[in-house]
């Protein structure tokens, strides 16, 4: 009978539990969004927290009902070590560590950023490396070099802010709210993009990011506004078109250096339909772009019960030792310094 693993996530803002059988199919998947950040403009760890211990049994609850799985028929649980807020990280890892144990279950942790790696294969099972991986979220911003799963090379980061991050204050500074970056897609639809212009930081140099001089800039744009209920739209399409732009620009340099033909889209910025169009049009002849559908870009548990799942068949298995750890690193990937590995491609 082919295995069932149990995906648990709890990184961030969201609960989510899901049902993987055979590590292809997706049986069932719960997201429960937690609205109580939207008052604050981003997420607070402590509520995050408060709200994961008191939502998560229900939600795996309904998983399991969603997939029609009962608990005895699971096989493996796997649950999200980090990286992300340590103690929304914990809720997860200390229920997932006492239903493996009281169910003598298998047990596996998994590296957030490893589950977006695999999600997109949850839609397009013809997704296999070597690939580049963009992901970008609201706490990373990345590009990787896949050159097996399990293996990976770091070609660069941000060096201050996530995409994802630089999305959701100035979505705050414009009146959006949170998260910001669906507010800005959505207003910058109706933007001119010839009102504003906004710097492309480190755009034509190396791999790395930095998001941090951008936010200033529309900082000081929106303090200089005269209107600025006419000039949002306007805002949200200068800022959007920059980031983008720059996140593309450095995916195309990624393929270019690496000659592969298939470049991954993944983290929740990759829900922005723009930013997959804008990545299909500049790489359309050299590249297929895969992407996930959102629900599976945004932080979820099939992502999570994926990678367990292949983790699983590597023979690898977690102790009852296993904690949380908001700076937990990728497993596989290769140490060297991302200005080096720019230098040698």
């Amino acid at each position: 009978m082919a295995e069932v693993v149990l995906g648990i996530e709890t990184s961030c803002d969201e609960t989510s539990a899901a049902l993987l059988i055979g590590g292809t199919e997706l049986a069932s998947l719960v997201i429960l969004s937690q609205d109580i950040h939207r008052v604050f403009n981003g997420v607070v760890p402590e509520l995050a927290s408060r709200a994961h211990l008191t939502t998560l049994p229900s939600v795996v609850e309904r998983a399991l009902v969603e997939a029609g799985i009962a608990w005895h028929a699971v096989d493996a649980v796997a649950v999200t070590a980090g990286p992300g807020l340590v103690g929304a990280l914990l809720v997860g890892v200390v229920y997932a560590k006492a239903l493996a144990y009281s169910g003598d279950r298998e047990l596996i942790g998994v590296n957030h950023l490893e589950g977006h790696l695999f999600a997109p294969t949850l839609e397009d099972p013809d997704l296999v490396p070597p690939f580049v991986a963009l992901i970008a979220s609201g706490g990373h911003t990345m590009l990787l070099d896949v050159q097996a799963w399990g293996r990976y090379r770091l070609l660069g980061t941000t060096r201050d802010d996530a995409a994802g991050e630089a999305f959701d204050k100035v979505a705050t500074l414009l009146g959006l709210g949170y998260p910001g970056g669906p507010a800005i897609e959505r207003i910058a639809a109706e933007g001119d993009p010839t009102r504003f212009t906004f710097p492309r930081p480190m755009r034509d140099a190396g791999f790395e990011f930095s998001f941090s001089g951008l936010k200033t800039a529309v900082l000081h744009a929106v303090r200089t506004s005269a209107d600025l209920e006419q000039d949002r739209p306007h805002l949200a399409r200068a800022f959007q078109d920059a980031v983008l732009d720059v996140l593309v620009t450095k995916l195309e340099r990624a393929v270019a250096a690496t000659g592969y033909r298939t470049a991954v889209l993944g983290g929740g910025v990759a829900c922005s339909r723009a930013l997959a169009a804008l990545a299909n049009s500049r790489l359309a002849g050299r590249a297929r772009v895969s992407v996930a559908s959102p629900r599976l870009n945004a932080d979820n548990a099939a992502m999570i019960a994926r990678a367990g799942s292949f983790r699983l068949s590597q023979g690898e298995r977690s102790d009852w030792s296993l904690d949380a750890r908001a700076d937990l690193p990728l497993p596989g990937l290769d140490s060297t310094s991302p200005r080096a590995l720019s230098a040698t491609l």
